[in-house]
C-alpha cells in the first residue's frame, strides 16, 4: 500500500504533466500542426499525423517537422522535470534516417542526464510502422520563465 505523502507526490507529478500537456497544445503553433502529447517522468511523446501540406517538392515530410517532433519530445521530457520554469533549447541535433510521407510520425524523448542547471534528452522519430525515421539529442536549461497560466500552464 503506498503511503499518504508518497501518493500527494504522485498526484503532484501528474498534475505538472497533465499542465505541461495543456501547455503545449494551447501553443499558437500547435493548432497548425494539431500534435498529441503524452507526458511522463523523464519522458514524453509527441504524435504528428502526416499531410501533404507538410511535404517538400519530393512529396515527403520536409525536415523542419522532423526538428520540431524530436525537439519537442526532448523538451518535455525535460520539461517534466523542471515543475517551476520553463525550460529553453540550448542545441539540439538532428539525424533525418528515411522519408515519410503518409500515417503517422511520433517522437519518444527521454532524459538522460539531469543537473541543477543543465538537462541532455534524447529523441527518436518513427512513422506509423514503427520504423526509425529520425533521431536527436538536445541539451536544456531552466530559464527564468515561470510556468503560469499565461504560459497556458494550468
Amino acid at each position: 500500500m503506498e503511503s499518504e505523502p508518497g501518493r500527494i507526490q504522485e498526484e503532484i507529478h501528474q498534475e505538472h504533466f497533465r499542465c505541461l500537456e495543456r501547455m503545449y497544445l494551447l501553443a499558437p503553433i500547435n493548432t497548425y500542426f494539431k500534435p498529441a502529447i503524452l507526458i511522463s517522468e523523464g519522458s514524453a511523446e509527441i504524435s504528428i499525423p502526416v499531410r501533404p501540406e507538410f511535404f517538400h517538392a519530393a512529396s515527403a515530410v520536409h525536415g523542419s517537422l522532423y526538428f520540431k517532433a524530436l525537439d519537442d519530445a526532448a523538451f518535455f521530457a525535460c520539461n517534466s522535470l523542471v515543475s517551476d520554469y520553463f525550460v529553453l533549447t540550448i542545441s539540439f541535433n538532428i539525424y533525418l534516417l528515411r522519408p515519410i510521407s503518409s500515417g503517422e510520425m511520433r517522437a519518444f524523448g527521454r532524459v538522460i542526464r539531469h543537473s541543477k542547471r543543465l538537462l541532455v534528452a534524447d529523441s527518436i522519430l518513427t512513422n506509423s510502422e514503427g520504423q526509425e525515421i529520425g533521431r536527436g539529442s538536445g541539451t536544456f536549461m531552466p530559464s527564468q520563465i515561470p510556468l503560469t497560466a499565461e504560459l497556458g500552464y494550468a
